[in-house]
Order: structure tokens, then sequence, then C-alpha cells
């Protein structure tokens, strides 16, 4: 009775933020508290405090990270090609702006990170209201920031990297260019032998067409392309999905993937070497999508 008294009493000096990413279904979070809200050049940014998820973004209406959940996608995003891999030393992150990934990726032994975000808006905002996603990777002396248009950078981009992390929105607005076929064979050009590219696939289950156009896009530039997931509450409607490209096929082992994650030396929320091998298991519904 206690509990249920204090969501009331505060409910009272509540606002809804809705979201309505898909048509004819949508999600709403109670706002206490307004932090910051601004329309920049390219969207329109709002960060609140919301009582179970914590300080959220949102970007033109669509709810990018909240603090609650944010460790799942951020680790799920980062360890699974970084610790797939036999020896990273070389991360580009495109978009990311909020600094999670960044975080994730420096807690591995990587000689340089380089982080391009078209708005330097989400970094600074960022590191301001929503310090405990970056947890001052910022200032980490193994970190470059370019504000750029991440399809424009990698295309005239004379650096190569091991792993290249498209943390970026939804194929819409300013991100729909970076789910481009063009796109991804730029990204390929700029990996190492052996490299990999992730990036974030949408919710299958909802987003129907994504996986197939990821697919297909994907398919001239590199020799393995397949898909994992994790489930992540805020974004509601099952699985979300993340895409994988490579030229080398990697099968590395639980026992190998957890003397690699021991060596980091850190605690994390989601991510196991169990749940790593169990992600790449797709269920029928999104197989089917990508025949």
């Amino acid at each position: 009775m206690k509990i249920a008294s204090l969501l009331v009493a505060s409910s009272l000096f509540a606002t809804t933020i809705p979201e309505t990413l898909y048509d004819g279904w949508g999600q709403t979070f109670t706002s206490t508290e307004e932090i910051f809200r601004q329309k920049t050049d390219y969207q329109d940014l709002i960060i609140f405090q919301n009582p179970i998820f914590g300080r959220t973004l949102a970007l033109d209406g669509v709810i990018q990270t909240t603090e609650a959940d944010e460790a799942i996608y951020h680790e799920m995003m980062c360890h699974v090609p970084l610790l797939a891999h036999d020896n990273p030393k070389s991360v580009l992150i495109i978009g990311g702006g909020d600094g999670g990934s960044l975080r994730e990726v420096l807690k591995h032994p990587i000689q340089n990170v380089t982080l391009v975000d078209i708005d330097t808006f989400v970094i600074e905002l960022s590191k301001k209201h929503l310090p405990k996603l970056s947890s001052g990777a910022y200032d980490d002396p193994r970190v470059k920031i370019v504000i750029e248009d991440a399809a424009k950078f990698v295309k005239k981009c004379n650096e190569t990297f091991d792993i290249i992390i498209c943390d970026s929105t939804d194929p819409v607005g300013p991100g729909a260019v970076l789910f481009t076929s063009e796109f991804y064979g730029d990204c390929h050009e700029l990996l190492n032998k052996g490299g990999i590219f992730v990036n974030q696939n949408g919710v299958p289950f909802l987003q129907q067409t994504e996986l197939a156009l990821t697919a297909k896009n994907r398919a001239p530039h590199f020799k393995h392309v397949t898909f994992y997931t994790a489930s992540i509450p805020t974004y509601v409607g099952g699985q979300m999905a993340f895409g994988w490209a490579s030229d080398k096929k990697y099968r590395v082992s639980e026992t190998a993937l957890a003397e690699r994650l021991a060596k980091l030396k850190t605690n994390l929320f989601y991510y196991t070497p169990e749940v790593h091998k169990a992600a790449f298991a797709l269920p029928n519904f999104m197989l089917k999508q990508l025949e």
C-alpha cells in the first residue's frame, strides 16, 4: 500500500511521453522530470526522468536509450564482435553519441577508437545529462571524436579497423543512408583482414523488412552475413536484432570466449559466453524473413 501510494502521488506531477514508432501500436513513458529538450539541426531531442527506466533519451519521438536497460544493448553490440575477434586493436564506432558503446569498447585492450557522429549536441548533452552511459569514456586518450556524416566519413577515410560498430538510429531520416549497399561496401573497404562489422537491425517482429534488406545489401560485400538477437525491454515488440558481417567465418567456443572475458576483469550486466553463442540461434519467423 505504501508503494502504491507513492506511485499515485508521483503521478500527480508527471507527464506522459508517447512513442509512436509503429503504425497502430505504441508505448508511453511517464516523465517525472523533463531534464532537457531541444530541436537541433538534425533531430528533436528530449531527456526525461522515468520512475522505472531512469533517465531516458528520445530522438524525434523514438526512445533511443534508458539508464536501466542500456547495458543489454551496448554489451551485446560491443562484446559479441570484440570477444569473437582474435586480437582487435582498432575500432570505429558510427553513431553512439550517448557514449554507451564507447564505454564498453574501452573495457578491451584497444589501441585506438574513432567515434563518428553527425550531431555534436547528442554527445555534449549525453555527457552532461546521461553521464552514466559514457562513464568518463570520452576522456580516454585512445578516443578520437569526429563530427561528420558517417556515410561521407567512411567513403574518404584512409584508416582501417578491426571492428566497425554501427550504433545508429533506425533506417529513417538521417539514419537511412547507413543501411544502404553503398555504405556497407565502403565499410568493408575499411576493415582489416578478419574484420567484423555489426549494427543494430531493429525489432524483426515489427520491422519485418529490415532483416531482408540488410542481408540483401550486405551480400555483395561480405562473405558471411548473419544476425544475432537480445531482448531489451525498452525496444518493444520482441527480440532486437544485431547485424553481423565479415569475410571470416568465426567459430569461437564458449571456453575461449570465457577466457577472453576473464582477462577484461569487468562485471557485465547481461553478456555471458553462453548468451553470446545462443544469440545467433534465430527463431523460424526471422529465418523466413531472410528467405
